[in-house]
């Protein structure tokens, strides 16, 4: 068994090398149920190639996104037709968000690079009142439940990795060249600091590695 593990690890990493899909793309749809059917504004943190915030706009008066690397940002505007109410800003989400506020404002993927309270408290400053925050996150697995998860979640991946691809062997999406960082708070502790930051939110882990925020403005 000892022997056995790290050659099952390398040929699923070989097979997701060659069949790659964006297991944050993957929450897009669900985080547009949680939003108004209209709105005015929307802020998106971490807007890497932009693909949020151009679903975002077909929903809102004006989408903003934010990302600190400067090449993403350039692709992000080369995606985005000049028509769409979207621009994208390179720069630091804690100290250069663009003024709001907003009505909207989503994160995927990106708290986990950021000071996670800190991050919170500024996100809620810059929600308009009865506005939605929607955060997807990674967690670091301690629990039993949180192994469990990802057990469920290895073979869910293979399937969702084949049927995404048609079994041929793709390209990485563009949405996934952005730089990555490993989870380091685990999901108690997340739980515990979005709660105290942010009363009543509602938090979910989730499949492949992820959990679920989401706060409303009073």
């Amino acid at each position: 068994m000892t022997t056995l593990l790290p050659r099952i690890l390398r040929a699923l990493e070989q097979f997701h090398a060659t069949h790659p899909w964006d297991h944050n793309a993957h929450y897009h749809r669900w985080i547009l149920r949680q939003l108004p059917r209209r709105f005015n504004s929307a802020l998106d943190v971490g807007s890497g190639s932009g693909d949020l915030a151009r679903l975002l706009a077909s929903r809102a008066g004006v989408v903003h996104g934010i990302d600190v690397d400067a090449d993403i940002v350039a692709r992000a505007w080369e995606l985005t037709a000049p028509p769409a109410p979207v621009t994208f800003t390179a720069g630091d989400a804690l100290n250069e968000i663009p003024p709001g506020p907003y009505d909207v404002i989503t994160c995927v993927a990106t708290i986990h690079h950021l000071p996670f309270s800190d991050a919170l408290t500024r996100f809620r400053q810059h929600l308009a009142p009865g506005g939605t925050l929607v955060v997807i996150g990674l967690y670091r697995p301690q629990s039993r439940s949180d192994y469990l998860i990802d057990a469920v979640a290895i073979p869910s991946n293979v399937a969702m990795a084949w049927i995404k691809n048609k079994g041929r062997k793709s390209p990485r999406p563009t949405s996934m060249t952005a730089p990555t960082r490993p989870a380091t708070m685990n999901f108690a502790d997340i739980v515990r600091e979005a709660r105290h930051e942010l009363p009543g939110a509602r938090l979910r882990r989730r499949l492949f590695w992820r959990y679920t925020l989401v706060w409303h403005q009073r």
